[in-house]
């Protein structure tokens, strides 16, 4: 890989103008890096294989991550356990195949590199207590969880500053339950109630708490309605990943004020699966809409905003994947060149 360009925009040295979300279709480990870095030369991430089974899958990568606490896979998902099994060691075993793809693919690199990790409330929201219910009902758990956590993701980003030293490390908490856990709609193991909603100050906390852990930047993303951008903000991240297509113009507030804060803003505008792509320059017609409807300067738009998918591309056919990825890195280009 080349090093990235950083005479530019701040964006360009302290993120880069394109990255994936995190998934991509299909079970080769270098294969996938070949893709998540030839695409984004400027900012590459780690990315995750969900089809090789169970310990792939975000939820179960995360969970490998975890210290002194463990998990097995039942029919109905990630259920606590007294020891680490059979799964925790497959989950374990794909991330270090992972990891040894992304160095190989990054000798030599300096530069933005984004790694994945499942946010606090969204592992609690699907993570089972021995008796089937989430830990998201039990608050003696979710603490023990956010500590765990905290400590797993400490020793992993060691990890990765050890193989590749020259990168700057941006770390993306996935958070897709997170409104819903702030609104009370997770569902529990009957699915004929729900949990009662998180108080909004104790889920700030416990991302705060997740979130310092790193000394670099931290993006939390959700491809879900209605992000918090406000209560993501006073946490502390430094970024907020999400779907472009699902704001409304009740976001365009907070969005406003978040920019102005020096919040980047991962605008998912190429779509996660399979389907015809707009020319570039369509793909961020509507970042710039919105740019010229909030009053902001033109000017800042490519130090502000980073391309993404819209989500994980886990579910996209392995030619649309690269064809969205390659897209992305169009698309930025079209955004920092014309701007208005």
């Amino acid at each position: 890989m080349s090093d990235p360009d950083t005479s530019t925009t701040g964006a360009t040295s302290v993120f880069g103008p394109a990255t994936g979300v995190g998934s991509l279709p299909g079970g080769d480990a270098r294969e996938a890096a070949r893709a998540a870095t030839g695409s984004f030369e400027h900012f590459p991430f780690l990315p995750e294989l969900p089809a090789r089974g169970p310990g792939a899958d975000m939820i179960g990568r995360t969970i490998g991550m975890l210290v002194d606490l463990y998990a097995h896979v039942e029919p109905s998902g990630w259920r606590i356990s007294d020891r680490p099994g059979r799964d925790t060691k497959r989950a374990r075993s794909w991330l270090g195949e992972d990891l040894d793809a992304l160095e190989e693919f990054t000798q030599g690199y300096e530069g933005p590199l984004k790694v994945q990790a499942v946010g606090p409330w969204t592992l609690a929201a699907a993570l089972e207590l021995r008796g089937g219910e989430a830990a998201l009902r039990d608050a003696g758990a979710c603490r023990d969880l956010v500590g765990s956590l905290a400590e797993g993701l400490r020793t992993h980003l060691a990890e990765l500053a050890k193989r590749i030293p020259g990168a700057r490390i941006v770390l993306q908490l996935d958070e897709p339950s997170l409104t819903a856990v702030l609104r009370g709609q997770v569902r529990t193991a009957s699915g004929y109630r729900t949990y009662r909603a998180v108080d909004r100050q104790v889920v700030e906390s416990a991302l705060r708490d997740v979130a310092t852990v790193h000394d670099g930047p931290v993006v939390v993303h959700s491809c879900a309605p209605d992000v918090p951008f406000a209560l993501l903000r006073r946490a502390g991240v430094a970024g907020v990943s999400f779907d472009f297509g699902l704001l409304t113009e009740r976001d365009e507030e907070t969005i406003g004020e978040a920019v102005e804060a020096g919040t980047k803003l991962f605008a998912g505008v190429v779509p996660s699966t399979d389907g015809p792509l707009s020319d570039p320059g369509g793909s961020v017609m509507g970042v710039r809409t919105l740019w010229r409807r909030l009053g902001l300067n033109p000017g800042t738009l490519a130090e502000s905003v980073v391309i993404t998918p819209t989500c994980g591309l886990a579910g996209a056919s392995p030619a649309y994947a690269r064809a969205a990825l390659a897209h992305c890195a169009k698309a930025a280009r079209s955004l920092a060149d014309n701007p208005e």
